[in-house]
C-alpha cells in the first residue's frame, strides 16, 4: 500500500491508474478503523481495480464542545488494517493541505432541507461539514465509485442527493451495517462507552426494531411507536436526541401510507452519541 499526504501526489499516481483504464473505488475515513471500516474496503475491491482509503478527521463537520480534539488518532494500526485488506493506496492529508486558506473563508457545499432534521437538528453545520470534505475528496480522487456504510443513514442520504444534485459523475454504493455480537453497530465513537454502560446501550437498536416489528404487524401510529421507544430508552438511563419514523429517500417524516420507511435513532451516553437505523419494507 503506498501513502500519500498530498493532493498533488496522489492525483498524479491515480492519473497513471486511469491511464490504464482501471477503475478506481474510495472509502472515506477519518481513521480509528474497525471491521465495518474494512468490510467497506472489501466490498469496493469486488468492483474496483484500484482502491483508495482517506483518513482526514474533519474539523469542518464538527461543532463547538464536540470530540474533535479527542476523536481517537490510530494512524500506525489503520495502516496495518489497510494493508492486511489489500487496500491500494492511503490518502492521508493534514489541515492545511486540506484547508489551505483556513475554515473561516472555506468555501462549502451545502444540501438544504435534508439536513436541517434528525442529526442536522442538534449538529448545526456538521453535514455541511461533510458535504464539503466529501466533495473535496471526490475532486482530488475522481473515484468511479464511493462506498460509505448504512449506519450513518442520514449522511449516505445526503450524499447521494448532493451526487445528484451536482451532477458528479460518481456511484454510491451502500453497504450493510456491521454489528457487535449483541447487535451494538460498531462505530470509532464506541470507545468513549463505559464499562457500566455497555450492556445497556442495545436499548437503541432493540427499540429500533420493535418500531420495525410494530409497523409490519400493521400499526400505523408512528408517533405512539416513537414516544414509547424513546420512554424505553429514558427507562435504560440514556438521554434521547430523536428517535423517527421517516420516508427512506427524503427523511421527511413518514406518512401511513409510506411503503419504504426507515426507523432512526440518536442517543447520548456519559461521553458519547450513538446512532441507529432499521430500514423497514411493508
Amino acid at each position: 500500500m503506498q501513502i500519500y499526504h498530498t493532493i498533488q501526489g496522489m492525483r498524479r499516481e491515480l492519473l497513471a491508474s486511469r491511464k490504464q483504464g482501471s477503475k478506481i473505488g474510495l472509502v472515506a475515513t477519518m481513521g480509528n478503523l474497525h471491521d465495518g471500516h474494512i468490510e467497506l474496503i472489501n466490498l469496493a475491491r469486488k468492483t474496483n481495480h484500484v482502491v483508495v482509503c482517506s483518513i482526514f478527521v474533519n474539523e469542518l463537520q464538527f461543532g463547538l464542545n464536540e470530540d474533535w480534539d479527542r476523536y481517537p488518532r490510530t494512524f500506525s494500526t489503520d495502516c496495518e488494517r489497510l494493508r492486511a485488506s489489500g487496500c491500494d493506496y492511503l490518502f492521508c492529508p493534514d489541515d492545511l493541505e486540506m484547508y489551505p486558506n483556513g475554515l473561516a473563508t472555506q468555501s462549502r457545499v451545502i444540501c438544504p432541507v435534508m439536513t436541517d432534521t434528525l442529526c442536522g437538528a442538534t449538529r448545526p453545520g456538521h453535514f455541511e461539514g461533510v458535504t464539503t470534505v466529501v466533495s473535496k475528496l471526490f475532486n482530488i480522487i475522481q473515484p468511479d465509485e464511493s462506498i460509505f456504510g448504512l449506519k450513518d443513514y442520514q449522511q449516505l442520504a445526503v450524499i447521494r442527493r448532493m451526487v445528484e444534485d451536482l451532477c458528479l459523475p460518481v456511484k454510491i454504493i451502500s453497504a450493510p451495517i456491521c454489528r457487535e455480537p449483541d447487535g451494538l453497530a460498531m462505530s470509532s465513537r464506541n470507545a468513549f462507552i463505559t464499562e457500566q454502560e455497555r450492556p445497556r446501550v442495545t436499548i437503541l437498536k432493540n427499540c429500533l426494531d420493535a418500531i420495525a416489528a410494530g409497523i409490519l404487524s400493521g400499526k400505523t401510529q408512528f408517533t405512539e411507536l416513537e414516544q414509547d421507544a424513546i420512554k424505553k430508552i429514558e427507562g435504560a438511563g440514556f438521554r434521547v436526541d430523536y428517535v423517527a419514523i421517516c420516508n427512506r429517500k427524503s427523511l421527511e417524516l413518514a406518512a401511513e401510507d409510506d411503503s419504504e420507511l426507515v426507523a432512526l435513532g440518536a442517543v447520548f451516553t456519559e461521553a458519547a452519541r450513538i446512532i441507529d437505523n432499521v430500514v423497514i419494507l411493508r
